[in-house]
Formats: C-alpha cells, structure tokens, sequence
C-alpha cells in the first residue's frame, strides 16, 4: 500500500514526521510519501538509514497552520503539504492519508477534496480511546456540532466495520451517549436515533451515561459531535490531572518516593494503557479514502503507529466493506 504523510502537519514537524515514516517503513513495509518543501525533508531523511524507492518526497511549499479558516486555507494554499496529500488520495495515487495539521482544515479537505462515500450524509471523526475493560470509539468527536437522528446511525455502522476490520471484534457493542440510562431520557435527536438504532441490524446496547464511557464496556458510542468533543476533551483533562496530582503526591515525601519506586511497573504499564501515541491518530469515517488525523503533538512514535492503523485499515479491506454497506443501502432506497 501507499500511504501519504503530511509532512508539515503537528508541532514537531517535519522531524517527528519523517522519524516515524522511517521507523514504520522499515517496520511495515509499506510506501510512504511524504509531502512539504523538498529540501527542508530531504534534510531530515539524511539523517536516516532506509529503503531510498519506498519513501518519496513530493515537493510542497506551502503550510496551512491551526489558525487559518479552513476552507479559506484549502481553496488559497494549492502548493500546501496538506492539499497536495489530499490531492493523492484523491486521485488514487495514495491509498491513506495521515496528517497532524490542522484538524478543521483536514476534516474539510477530506470531505471536499477526498469526498464522501456515496451514501454517506456526514462522515464522522472516530478516535478510539482506552478504557478500563477495553479501547472503546467515541463517534462523532467533534466534525459535526449540529446532527440528525440519521447521521448517528451511519456513525454506528461505520464504527462496527472499523471495530471488526481494524480491532478485530466481532458484532461490537453499539450505545448512545445521553444523560440517562432509560430510553425516554434525553432530547429529540436522542429520543429519534434511539428508536432508530433499535431497528437496525447492531448490537444496540441503549444509552450510555456519560459516568460510564470509560469503562469501555460499550465499544462504540454514538453522539453528536459537540457532545463527542466535550466528553473527548473532559476525559483527556481529567487523567492529566489525575496522574499530575498522583506525581505530585508520590514526590511528596521520601516514604512516597520508595512506594512510587516499587510501583513503577505499575505506573509504567497503566501510561502505556491510556496513551495516545499507541493508536496513532483518529480515523475520519465515512469518506472515500483512508484519512487519519493524528494529533497535533504527535512524536515520531504516534505517525509510525497511525501508519499502522491505516495499513490494517487497508489490509482487511474495510473501507469497501463501508462503501458496500452504503451504497447497496443506497441502492435499495431507490
């Protein structure tokens, strides 16, 4: 497969970039195309030891930052890392994508340049986040603030496929994010996509109290994106402060500090567990191609594991497992 890198996207760019295009390369075995100015890439490339014909260099001048509108940015900066990667999806000239750019101009060059898969109404950003019993898949986390009791459907079949195909579960739990566990709780869209998701052919497990999302006991949970985003963000700050305090205390006394000594492992294992860098990055669901937004710190391990992700994404074909379900279903309603 053929995965292009947005060279210039993230904080730590294009070092952190091209670092992991060479660790996963010479780990997965893929071709990797990484886009930015040539020789600001080239250079960092040097520094490395790889396979010369698996990673190329397309040459981009330009960069889209965080804080430019996006479609503005998309439509205005034709020579930028960013819209020239989407551009090669595109065109079928790169099976995936990966960028840690600027998440709403990614989100939109990936539906107006990339497009949607015929039948879809709203693709939907999908991290998978950890849980206590299990990783589990907030959808949507953010792309869509307004939605309608439909679109959460989609979302839902679109995490079941990636959920089997990716994560390699079978008939995953589906559950809808609301303010209570009974089935009359909640507002209208709630109310509507609860009844709707109870006659689809999903393991529809009902409501999901916010309380219980990090449990992981539901593998995907369904919401608007301004709910998503909200209870995204609420539980990244939430463990920050838990582990910042629990640093805090452990460095308190020397008795805290030998007790913390004989945890480690344990410490060790729970921040391999909760963090981020192990997924990669978050899929955007529901457009033609294979799009993954990595996050905006990403280092060089997470750009090297979110290649991964959208090498098994490839490997076991679940993007036109997507595409079939949508299109034939689109196929029926005509």
């Amino acid at each position: 497969m053929r995965v292009v890198v947005d060279g210039m996207g993230g904080d730590y760019s294009p070092q952190a970039v091209v670092e992991g295009c060479v660790l996963a390369q010479n780990e997965y075995n893929v071709e990797i195309i990484i886009t930015g100015p040539e020789e600001l890439i080239l250079k960092e490339l040097e520094k490395y030891s790889y396979n010369k014909e698996k990673i190329k260099i397309v040459d981009a001048k330009e960069v889209i930052s965080p804080n430019e509108a996006p479609v503005k940015a998309l439509k205005t900066k034709k020579d930028s890392s960013m819209v020239k990667a989407l551009q090669m999806v595109r065109d079928k000239e790169a099976d995936a994508i990966i960028s840690a750019g600027s998440t709403g101009a990614f989100l939109a060059g990936c539906t107006l340049i990339v497009k949607r898969i015929k039948g879809i109404d709203r693709p939907t950003l999908a991290p998978i986040m950890p849980g206590r019993k299990g990783a589990f898949m907030i959808a949507d986390a953010g792309a869509n603030a307004d939605c309608k009791p439909h679109y959460l459907v989609q979302f839902a079949h679109l995490g079941k496929v990636y959920f089997e195909s990716v994560l390699g579960i079978n008939n995953p739990s589906i559950g809808l994010i609301n303010i209570g566990a009974e089935e009359e709780k909640g507002n209208e869209l709630t109310k509507e996509a609860h009844k709707l998701l109870k006659g689809e052919s999903l393991n529809f497990v009902g409501n999901v109290e916010p309380r219980d999302i990090p449990t992981g006991e539901v593998n995907v949970l369904v919401c608007d994106g301004f709910v998503g985003n909200t209870a995204l963000k609420m539980y990244e700050g939430v463990a920050g402060n838990i582990l910042d305090e629990l640093k805090e205390k452990i460095m308190g006394s020397t008795r805290t500090k030998i007790g913390g000594l004989l945890l480690k492992p344990v410490f060790k294992a729970f921040k391999k567990q909760y963090d981020y860098k192990e997924y990669g990055g978050a899929a955007f669901l529901g457009v033609n191609g294979i799009c993954i937004k990595a996050h905006g710190s990403s280092d060089a391990k997470a750009f090297k594991n979110a290649i991964k992700q959208a090498k098994i994404f490839y490997d076991n074909k679940a993007l036109d497992k997507m595409k079939d379900i949508f299109e034939n279903q689109q196929g029926n309603n005509e």
